[in-house]
Order: C-alpha cells, then structure tokens, then sequence
C-alpha cells in the first residue's frame, strides 16, 4: 500500500484556477478523476489528513501514485471534462452508475438498406433510432402491432428477409397486410424508406398532427361517398390513437421534464427517473449506484446528470444529419427536477442548454402535482435498492468468500484481485490455439480476454505450447513495464495534450495468480516461463480435470477443495470460461481455414481477395451458394473472378454427385468425398 506523502506534490506548486485532476496507481492507471473550483484547495483535502478520510478515499489515496491536474478556463469546462474522462476510462473509485436491468426500446434501423422496426436492449447504435425506455417488452410489442397497421415497415430478421428473398415469397406478415413485403418488392426500396422515416416521425412527437391529418382525409373521403377508403381511414385512425392513448396524465399537456429520485444508504443507491413527454410518463429507467467515494446529495446530482445527459451530448455532437440531432436533442426536457440541487446548477444548465439548443431548468418541486409525482418515483427507488440488496447479497458474500478461501488454501501473501487462466486446444495437434481469460475481483472482465495462435515447435504438444504463451504474454508485460519506468509519473501539472494520452495497454496489468488448464507439467511448464523472464512475484497453479485437484509446482501432492467449496466453484467456472473462449477461437479458424482451402481451385484467386470472401460469407454453404450479384458485392471481386468462382462450385458439385453416384452399388461411404460443406463449422463435426 502507498504512502501519500511519497507523491503528495508541494502545496505552492498547485495552481488556485478551476481545472481537473486525477490519481493514478503504480501501473499508470486512472483511478480517480475529479474537478475543483480552486485546485489548491481541494488537492490539500486529500493529504492534510489523512487518517481521518473515509474508508472509501482512505483506500483511494493509498492505492495511488501519482496525481496530475489539467488547468481549464471555466467550471464549465471542467464539468465537461471530467464527465468525459469518467466515461473512457471508468476509474474504479469514482461513483459507478449500472442500469439495475437493461431497458426495451423500440428501435428503427433507418441506416440498413431496408430499415427495420423492432425491440431493442443494451448499448444504442450509430445510425439507430430509439423510442422509450419502455418498462416492459410486451408494451413496445402491442404499440407496435397496432401502428403496423398504418405503417407496415418489415420486422423481420435478416434471415427471414434473405429467405423470401431467394424463394420470392413473402413471410406471414406479408401475407396479412402487417409487413409492406420489400423482400418481394412488393414496395420500393426507396418507399420503404420513407414509410420507417413516417413511423420515426410519428413515434417522435407527430402524432397528434397525423391523427388529424388522417382525420381531414377520412371526412373528404366520406364526404366523396367513398365509404371503402373512409372506413379504413377510420381503422387507421383507431389503431393509432390506441397505440398512444395516455396511461398516466400526471401534468398539463404542455409540460416536458425528466423527474429523478433515489434511495441509498453507505455503500449504494437506487436511482430512478421518469420521463414525463406531453404531461404524460412515455417512459422509466433505474441505475443502481455504486458510491466508491464519498459524495453529498448535490455531488450524487450532478454525477446522475453528468451521466445521463452526457450520452446524449455524445450522440448529438456524432448525429450524421439535422433530423437526427434533433430528436436527440428532443431527449433532453425543457425541466430536470431532482430531489437536490447540485452545486453548480448554473454551470450544468448552460451545458444542457448548448445541447438541447433551448433553455433548460435543473429545480426541486415544492408543492403541487409535480411533487406527487417525485413520491412515486422515490418510492420506486426504494422498492428498486430493497430488491438489489435481496438479489446481490448472496452473490457478493459468495464471491468474496470464495477469492478468500481460494488465498488461503493456496498459501498465498496478496488477495486475488486480478486471475487469469490459459486453456490450449487443438484436434490431434492442428490448428493450435490458447486462450487467456481474466477475472477481477471474482467477476470475468472480457475486454482483457486474449486469443493466442500457436505455430512451429511450440505447437508439438501441450506443454510447449503452455510455455509459448505463457512466455509471450509477459515478455510483453515486461516490455510495457519497462517502457512505463522509462518515463515514470510524477504528480503535478500536465497539459491537455499529455492528459489525453491512453492508458497503459491490458498487458501491463499483471495478475496475483496464474492458473492453467492441466496438471504438475502444464505448471511447470508456465512456471519455466516466467523464470526464464525472471518473474518470481506471480503463482501458478494448475487445475486437473479428473477430480477436479489444484496442482502447485512443488507439491508432490495436490490440494483437494471440497466438492461444496464456494473457491473451487470459482475455479471451474474460470477453468470452463477459459475453455469455452478456446474452442469458440479453435473452431473459427478451424471453419475458415476450411472455407479458403475450398477456394485453392480458383485460378487467379489470391490470399487477399481469398480472405475477403471469407471474411463476407463465412461458411461454405453461403458462399457455394452465392449469386454473382452477392459475389460482386466482395471487394476486389469483378465479373471474371464471379465467373471463375461460379464455375468452380458447380465442377465440385458434379464431381460430389459422381462420387455419391459411384457409391451407390457398394459401400457409399468408401467412395464419399469429404469437402468443407460435409463440415459442421460450429461443432468440426463430419456430416
């Protein structure tokens, strides 16, 4: 654990102006990022004294290092910078905001050929329009039935579509009038496009003026004696006005606001917001907050609107057109009301407004509607951290407990905040392939997973092939270190230019143990790579399939985990992920190196554009049967190659009937010619 005082900076050398700052740990991480008025001030905070900090900015200033400060112009500037450090670099010790579950929104992919309308959870896209959140999936689902009746987009997925394409008919929703039929074109594909940018117009706030548009053209129609195209319009108008008849009027009609609350206590918060469109609730969404600093009301504010609006900045600023902008624009209300005001209201109303392009208001409700409708959202938030709590309270002990019992068993000094496990895996000794998986704190951490390809002597079996990578994962781990020594941090001043700079690269975080998917060989072997690097502050163990033991590498015996043990439980599912990360890998370059051996009858066909159709189609099955149209789609690929490759799938296919016919009167299996279609790429699997 650091000592402040080693990297506390002199107190005349920090500036007084407003700026930001942050705190890195021995490895150059970020791991906390903050702003102040007077950099001075809170800077001195942090040492003055020490032991009398919380637990929580106790831990921080002793994990640190260094810490660096970048001097802005104004708070405003400053808000906007630290919101957007938070964001790239997710520092462990600043207040974490997790959606308590992923929300349903209805979505219209206006960028595809063909845009599509249907439910969507998780991160947003480029080139995606949403609408919502919506509390329950079934709810976007029955809004949507009904306004296909109006605007029938296709909903399909792009399987189905490919299908009717191919086969020139339609699916059921073609059939019965709920889907224009593109696939067919039975409609334009530019009218189709029109048709998803009505509904996205609709859904963003024009539908009280088509109502009345279709109003107007019923009654001239009636007034026409065409009764047929009336009573449609009638229909038409039906099914609209359900899909957004009003399930909460909570306010008056012209009110636009996003209402938050939230409960807590020491260690989380339950945050929950409704969003009022029209003095209506159009939709609900709920963070759960992991408070890893100590924060008042008004910090734990300003961080919420850091956080929700700061996404919509993002997309605004990267919106491709005027349209898009301004329905993401349209995502932040004339009212923001919070049970709290943050410090810096003005500063946070002047960057939303930038954004919105219109004034916005942060204010706290006094009396009336507005302050009912702050009860119910609190009491969802309390309703939301009571049943967090009952949800994660049996899985965080268990996992704590576990990374406990694991240290212990295995004797060692430091507790398990980083482990990462290697698995090879390869059919009788080809295509050779590792994997590396990493778990933090007990949870797996995908955005460090490494694949590995094994080629030459180090592929001859598996311990040299545990050597191989276990060698080049950390001789890049000590490159990185060394680089890292070559310019240690100091704290102090940086510019924005330096400030900018990434952080250190995955592999310059080195893990408390090792583990290896085998027994005393596959350590020994991984435990030989790291002494040949001359690492001796890393574990290695290994766990054995059989009875599932932990091997260390001098033990003539190994350790046996209870079958119940909570540690052993972390094992395997380490163990198995790793596995499963090996053979997803494994059987993807397996199915391609079997899809461009397929190809090495094509005259003039090189590595490159061989690679380009692999990379297109995937399978032998898709690319065998390609048009020439879809081939010509492949960069690199003109009508002469189409041609040749076309010639080349039929040959194959004669000369595979020929072999079938051949083995008819006999044993057709003798004769049978196994080609890369006869794979299964997914399993490697003979047909």
């Amino acid at each position: 654990m650091a000592n402040p005082e080693d990297y506390r900076p002199a107190t005349g050398e920090i500036p007084t102006q407003p700026g930001v700052y942050r705190f890195r740990d021995e490895f150059g991480r970020i791991i906390y990022v903050g702003k102040a008025k007077n950099l001075r001030n809170r800077l001195n905070s942090y040492f003055a004294q020490v032991k009398s900090l919380s637990p929580k900015t106790y831990a921080m200033v002793h994990t640190a290092a260094s810490v660096e400060w970048t001097i802005v112009g104004s708070e405003l500037e400053s808000l906007q910078l630290e919101y957007t450090w938070i964001k790239e670099y997710k520092p462990r010790f600043n207040i974490a905001f997790r959606d308590d579950k992923s929300y349903p929104y209805l979505a219209i992919t206006l960028k595809d050929r063909y845009p599509r309308a249907m439910v969507m959870r998780g991160e947003k896209k480029k080139g995606v329009r949403y609408f919502g959140p919506y509390s329950q999936a079934w709810a976007i689902r029955e809004t949507l039935d009904a306004l296909l009746r109006v605007f029938p987009v296709r909903t399909c997925t792009n399987g189905v579509f490919n299908r009717a394409e191919r086969s020139g008919r339609p699916c059921l929703l073609g059939y019965i009038d709920k889907c224009s039929a593109p696939c067919i074109e039975k409609i334009s594909r530019e009218d189709h496009q029109q048709l998803a940018q009505d509904l996205a117009k609709f859904m963003a706030g024009g539908a009280e003026k088509f109502i009345a548009q279709l109003k107007d053209e019923m009654k001239s129609a009636a007034a026409e004696f065409d009764f047929e195209k009336a009573a449609r319009l009638r229909d038409d108008i039906g099914a609209l006005e359900k899909a957004f008849e009003r399930n909460a009027v909570v306010l008056a009609d012209s009110v636009d606001a996003d209402v938050f609350a939230y409960d807590q206590d020491d260690l989380e918060a339950a945050v929950q917001v409704f969003f009022v469109r029209g003095g209506r609730i159009r939709g609900q969404r709920g963070w759960i907050v992991e408070k890893t600093e100590d924060s008042t009301d008004a910090e734990l504010i300003e961080q919420l609107l850091q956080q929700v609006y700061g996404e919509v900045a993002a997309s605004v600023a990267a919106g491709n057109t005027d349209e898009e902008r301004a329905h993401q624009q349209h995502e932040i209300p004339q009212q923001i009301l919070v049970p709290a005001l943050p410090e810096n209201k003005e500063q946070l109303e002047q960057w939303l407004g930038g954004v919105r392009g219109a004034k916005v208001s942060i204010s706290v409700p006094q009396r009336g509607e507005k302050v009912e409708l702050m009860h119910t959202v609190a009491e969802n938030a309390k309703h939301s951290l009571s049943l967090h709590k009952t949800r994660r309270a049996g899985d965080l002990t268990t996992r704590s407990a576990s990374l406990v019992e694991l240290q212990e068993s295995l004797e060692l000094p430091d507790p398990l905040m980083r482990i990462e496990c290697y698995d090879i895996s390869h059919v009788q000794g080809t295509h050779v392939v590792a994997s590396m998986v990493v778990f933090e704190d007990g949870l797996p951490k995908k955005s460090d997973y490494r694949k590995f390809s094994i080629t030459g002597d180090a592929a001859r079996d598996d311990t040299a092939s545990m050597y191989d990578v276990i060698h080049r994962r950390f001789k890049r781990y000590l490159q990185d270190a060394s680089e890292r020594q070559q310019a240690p941090r100091a704290s102090g001043e940086v510019s924005l230019e330096y400030a900018d700079a990434k952080e250190p690269v995955k592999f310059a975080y080195p893990p408390n143990l090792v583990v290896v998917d085998g027994g005393q060989p596959q350590v020994s072997a991984a435990q030989a790579a790291l002494s040949d690097l001359g690492i001796t502050d890393i574990y290695v163990v290994g766990i054995a399939k059989r009875l599932e033991e932990l091997w260390l590498l001098d033990d003539d015996f190994p350790v046996i985990l209870p079958r119940t043990s909570p540690a052993l439980y972390l094992v395997q599912r380490i163990r198995d992920e790793a596995h499963r990360f090996a053979i997803t890998f494994h059987r993807s370059k397996r199915g391609k190196a079997m899809l461009a051996s397929s190809l090495d009858g094509v005259s003039g066909l090189g590595p490159a554009k061989r690679e380009q159709l692999v990379n297109h189609f995937g399978s032998y099955k898709q690319l065998s049967q390609a048009s020439e149209e879809q081939l010509l789609e492949v960069s690199g690929i003109g009508p002469s190659m189409a041609a040749k490759i076309l010639a080349h799938f039929a040959q194959e296919t004669a000369e595979d009937d020929s072999s079938a016919t051949a083995g008819g009167n006999g044993d057709a299996s003798s004769h049978r010619k196994v080609s890369a279609r006869d794979v299964n790429l997914t399993t490697g699997e003979v047909l």
